[in-house]
C-alpha cells in the first residue's frame, strides 16, 4: 500500500500528493489510527450514543429558557431600526422559529459536506491534504469504523460555539437562540441518522431504506454528488442528485 497501516496515517497521507484523490476514495473495512497520542485518539472517537447524551440535555435546556424569554414578551422583530413598526414575537413563534433553525442546519449540513468534506485538496499542500484527511477523509477511507461516525463532543462544540455566536449577531438575543437549538436539535438528528445509514437495517421501501442506499452509493460510486444525509433535498436545487437509474439497476 501507499501508507503504513502500523502507523499513524494523518502525518502519512499528505505526502501521497496527486494519488491521494485516488486512494482515499478505495475504501477499506479496517480500522484507521489518526494519532501517535492515545490521548488525542481517544478525542477523535466516539460513540453514537454519546452525542445523544451530550447535546440532548443541552438542546432541551436552551429551548425552555428560549420559550420563558419569548413568553416575557420583550423580544420584537426591527426593535434596532424602528420602535414604531417593530413586530412583537409570541411564544407560540417559538416551534417555528425552532423548525426554521432545523430547516436552516439541513442546508448548512448540505453545504460543509459538499465544498469543506468533499473539497479536492492541491496535491502539493501537505496540510490541506492532511486537513482533508482528518475532517473527512478518513470516513470515506474507512467507511465501516463505527468509532468515527459521528462528531466527537470536544471538537464539534468549537464549531457550535462559532455558530452560536454568528446567530447571536445577526438575530436579536431570543430569535438567535431560538433557531440556534432548533440548528443544533437538527445536528444531533444528522449525527444520529448518519449512524444509523452505516449500521441500521430499514425495512425495505422506506424513507430511510432510500437514504440508506443513497448513501451507500455516495461512498462506493458516486462520491462527487449525493451530498444529503439526513434529507436529499437540497440535491435537488444544487444539481448533485444521484442519477435514479443507478438504483433501479439494482432492483
Amino acid at each position: 500500500d501507499l501508507v503504513d497501516w502500523r502507523k499513524p496515517l494523518l502525518w502519512q497521507v499528505g505526502h501521497l500528493g496527486e494519488k491521494y484523490d485516488e486512494w482515499v476514495h478505495q475504501p477499506v473495512d479496517r480500522p484507521i489510527r489518526l494519532f501517535h497520542s492515545d490521548f488525542m485518539e481517544a478525542l477523535s472517537k466516539t460513540a453514537w450514543y454519546v452525542v445523544f447524551m451530550v447535546w440532548t440535555p443541552v438542546v432541551l435546556y436552551l429551548s425552555w429558557v428560549s420559550y420563558t424569554s419569548l413568553a416575557q414578551g420583550n423580544t420584537r422583530l426591527f426593535s434596532s431600526f424602528t420602535t414604531e413598526y417593530s413586530i412583537p414575537v409570541h411564544k407560540y413563534c417559538f416551534p417555528f422559529i425552532f423548525l426554521l433553525g432545523m430547516f436552516l442546519w439541513s442546508l448548512v449540513e448540505y453545504l460543509i459536506h459538499r465544498f469543506v468534506f468533499h473539497m479536492k485538496p492541491p496535491a502539493s499542500n501537505y496540510y490541506l491534504i492532511t486537513l482533508h484527511f482528518l475532517l473527512h477523509g478518513q470516513h470515506h477511507k474507512s467507511p465501516f469504523d463505527s468509532s468515527r461516525l459521528v462528531f466527537p463532543p470536544v471538537p464539534a462544540s468549537l464549531v457550535i460555539v462559532v455558530f452560536y455566536w454568528l446567530l447571536r449577531l445577526l438575530l436579536p438575543e431570543v430569535l438567535g437562540l431560538s433557531m440556534f437549538v432548533g440548528g443544533l436539535c437538527g445536528y444531533v438528528v444528522y449525527d444520529m441518522m448518519h449512524y444509523y445509514l452505516h449500521y441500521g437495517s430499514p425495512k425495505k421501501g422506506t424513507y430511510l431504506y432510500g437514504l440508506k442506499a443513497y448513501h451507500v452509493k455516495h461512498h462506493f460510486e458516486h462520491q462527487k454528488s449525493g451530498f444529503g444525509i439526513s434529507t436529499r433535498f437540497w440535491d435537488y436545487p444544487f444539481q448533485t442528485l444521484i442519477p435514479e437509474e443507478t438504483f433501479e439497476k439494482e432492483n
